[in-house]
């Protein structure tokens, strides 16, 4: 499809504001005063943020530059996005006297908000202290910039500020699929706006910037970036007397379909910025209300509570195609299958449904119009483009959230919408990926791994998954031949799982069933692998594997424990191995931990593995082999749950708590502590599902307006709560005080099932259930 695209503008506020001394007066920092808000840490001022919203964001250092940064595009993923273009590569603020100038990039500190942040400049030759605001309004192609200037001194300082914008007017990855071409931007300065306008010669693309101040110069100016971009300077002359402070907002817009909307966005922003802050100020506290954690452990309360402003981060609109959660910033800002699959199971249980149900439909769309079969994609681009039409896992994943989200909202309508999809999903699944007919459909999963497309453990373990819940829609839609159909297809798939993946010798599930032939070129490619990373145990242990494989030949495949990825814990997250075997497995996968939580790749493993020390140092270039990611140790939280291991859990979750704040404030990365993307939309499964689902013990069945609650908490959480868990037209509390359970409820109508520890049951209705 053909995408248009916007233009960014930023107008003088005086253009559009009047003299309006209430507004004049207005800062971020006095409507945020009672914020939550977290510090950066000094070593990693020289490390991404990002200022969030669902239609424009702006990724840049805490030290307040704009470095090129990221890898899907190269050194084009910061700056200032408005997908599917690139506005900006970002700006420079100076401010200069006679003998000095002074480039406010070098931030002695960076604070983060749950709905913007801060920079602080320190420039005490000139007895100055500036702060650097920015927030991103709600459902706007636009962005708000504040800076705060401080005279301390005794004496008036006279000086210019610049502002240098570095426009980059680009599409986003795979842009050339959808015949988005980049051309060369041209500069106009605009008076009817006191600012500067960028056009892509090619394209209906522009960005502008100005302030709320009339510019005394403008001119062009020097770019260092890559690509095609100009850049262009405004300055303005400011006298600031002793003890006196001063104000400056600056603005940027865009709009893909006029040079009118992007005006009319500006005005939005310049005549109503402080109203917007406040909403979405209020906003963010009422996502903080929901599902709202009380426990013992006041870092993992912190923690809980700003992945649910995370969540909020990665939403990522264009209307024209959809909308839905990125995967991850700064590189994975688009729309993927799986990281939707399991975030929005945590995002269900944090009360953000809507953004679950536009996510779910803009895949099943998308999955249809592509694919057909109901097979569903893996990533696509902002503008539609489809990367990967989809791996193996990615469509029994869909069926079990489906199912997982009925769970929640009760509607037989959302059952009936996607039930197609799964029915046609399943039968492809099984008819044209499983050429032995053994029941395990062969393909990549999870693991990205070279040659990892055979039968792999995961994509088994989902499958099976899938069958079971799907033949419960089945059964509510009434489709019994379906139901009877997938329920026998499940429990021969769980009796196979167990026997043909297991290896005793291991103590754990298989990473693929393959052939010989198979397995001896990964054990080669992985042999490499291992001795580049001088982890001499796996060499030896990969070739007594190899010697043991060509000295007992296999006609037929069989399974291999290769990799020890995390993968391999899969069966034990979906609770469908059986004890004895589990147990041991879970007591395996603690041979590949280290003190933020789970390997991907087990003989990655170093010398912290297995230890609880929180001593950490980053090696000095970044690279997913070796990594420690918190989707591995989610998974190894809910599998240690399943089998009654609650104080093994939180061990997991304690370690990846460590990494919350470790690089961004009040953020989690995708690799534990500090690597990959800042902010990872998966993060919320890892946390949420135990917690409500395990810990306090909430399975809703909002179709019969039913509430199960089985409490099994670690022994460090002797009192707790989760108070405001929506589920349906209810909203449900759990206290749990020393083994005592206390629930109540906003619609007493409802029928609440207390599952005690001891074996007893309480059922009840009325507004508070208790034992």
């Amino acid at each position: 499809m053909r995408i248009r695209f916007l233009i960014p503008c930023v107008f003088l506020a005086g253009f559009f504001l009047g003299c309006n001394s209430e507004r004049k007066e207005a800062t971020l920092a006095a409507i945020l005063a009672d914020s939550p808000n977290i510090s950066g840490k000094s070593e990693y001022l020289n490390s991404p943020y990002v200022t969030a919203g669902d239609r424009v964001y702006m990724v840049g250092h805490q030290n307040g530059s704009f470095p090129e940064l990221g890898w899907h595009i190269t050194g084009e993923m910061g700056g200032i996005w408005n997908h599917p273009i690139k506005l900006m590569d970002g700006f420079d603020l100076t401010l200069n006297w006679e003998d000095h100038t002074a480039n406010l990039n070098q931030a002695t500190s960076f604070t983060n908000y749950p709905m913007a942040n801060a920079h602080a400049f320190e420039l005490p030759e000139k007895t100055l202290k500036i702060k650097r605001w920015q927030f991103v309004p709600d459902h706007t192609e636009g962005l708000l910039i504040q800076l705060e200037i401080q005279n301390e001194g005794v004496e008036t300082q006279n000086f210019s500020l610049d502002f240098i914008g570095y426009a980059d007017l680009r599409p986003t990855w795979l842009g050339e699929r959808t015949q988005m071409i980049d051309s060369t931007d041209r500069g106009h300065y605009d008076t009817a706006i006191n600012g500067w306008r960028i056009k892509d010669a090619g394209n209906p693309w522009f960005t502008c910037y100005a302030a709320d101040v009339t510019p005394d110069t403008h001119t062009e100016a020097e770019s260092a970036y890559a690509g095609k971009g100009v850049a262009h300077k405004l300055s303005y002359a400011l006298e600031l007397e002793a003890n006196a402070s001063r104000t400056i907002n600056f603005a940027i817009s865009g709009s893909y379909t006029s040079a009118e909307e992007a005006t009319e966005t500006l005005r939005t922003i310049l005549n109503e910025w402080p109203e917007l802050a406040q909403t979405k100020k209020e906003r963010y506290q009422s996502l903080a209300e929901q599902t709202k954690l009380t426990v013992p452990d006041t870092n993992m309360q912190e923690t809980f509570e700003w992945l649910k402003y995370n969540s909020d981060w990665l939403v990522r609109t264009v209307p024209e195609v959809g909308t839905g959660i990125g995967a991850g910033i700064p590189d994975y800002p688009w729309w993927f299958g799986v990281d939707s699959e399991y975030a929005l199971q945590g995002y269900m249980a944090i009360g953000q449904d809507e953004t679950v149900y536009k996510t779910i439909a803009l895949l099943d769309s998308v999955s249809n119009a592509l694919n057909g079969n109901g097979k569903i994609i893996h990533e696509m681009s902002t503008n539609g483009a489809v990367f990967n039409p989809g791996n193996i896992n990615e469509t029994p994943q869909f069926a079990s959230l489906i199912w997982q989200v009925y769970q929640w909202n009760g509607d037989r309508a959302f059952l009936e919408t996607y039930f197609p999809t799964i029915k046609k999903g399943l039968e492809w699944l099984m008819k044209e990926n499983d050429a032995d007919g053994n029941g395990f459909p062969e393909g990549f999963g999870m693991m990205e791994i070279h040659g990892l497309d055979s039968e792999m453990i995961d994509v088994a373990a989902y499958t099976q998954k899938a069958f079971v819940d799907a033949a419960k829609i089945a059964d509510v839609l009434g489709d019994s031949t379906a139901a009877n159909t997938y329920e026998a297809i499940a429990a021969n798939l769980k009796h196979k799982i167990n026997a043909d993946f297991w290896s005793e010798d291991f103590n754990s599930y298989a990473d693929f069933i393959g052939t010989d032939e198979q397995a001896l070129h990964l054990i080669d490619d992985a042999i490499i692998r291992a001795d580049t990373l001088n982890k001499p145990w796996a060499i030896a242990e990969m070739e007594e594997t190899k010697r043991f494989i060509q000295q007992n030949p296999s006609a037929t495949p069989r399974p291999f424990v290769l990799h020890h990825n995390w993968v391999v814990n899969t069966p034990m997250e979906v609770g469908i191995a059986d004890s004895v075997k589990a147990i041991k497995a879970l007591d395996t996968g603690k041979k590949f931990v280290n003190p933020f939580g789970v390997f991907v790749t087990g003989i990655d493993r170093d010398a912290s593995a297995g230890s609880n020390d929180g001593a950490y140092k980053a090696p000095p270039i970044f690279t997913y082999t070796g990594a420690v990611m918190t989707l591995p140790t989610g998974v190894q939280v809910r599998a240690e749950n399943n089998y009654g291991r609650p104080n093994e859990a939180l061990d997991y979750l304690e370690r990846m708590t460590r990494s919350f704040s470790y690089a961004l404030p009040g953020s989690m990365y995708e690799v534990s502590p500090d690597f990959g993307m800042m902010t990872q939309a998966w993060n919320i499964y890892s946390f949420a599902y135990p917690i409500v689902h395990q810990f306090f013990g909430i399975q809703p069945n909002a179709a019969e307006k039913k509430v199960s609650i089985a409490p099994r908490m670690p022994d460090k959480w002797n009192e707790a709560s989760l108070e405001n868990v929506r589920i349906g037209d209810n909203t449900i509390s759990v206290f749990w005080t020393n083994g005592k359970v206390r629930a109540t409820q906003t619609n007493p109508k409802w029928e609440v099932t207390l599952h005690l520890a001891n074996g007893e049951e309480i059922t009840g209705k009325g507004e508070e259930i208790t034992n």
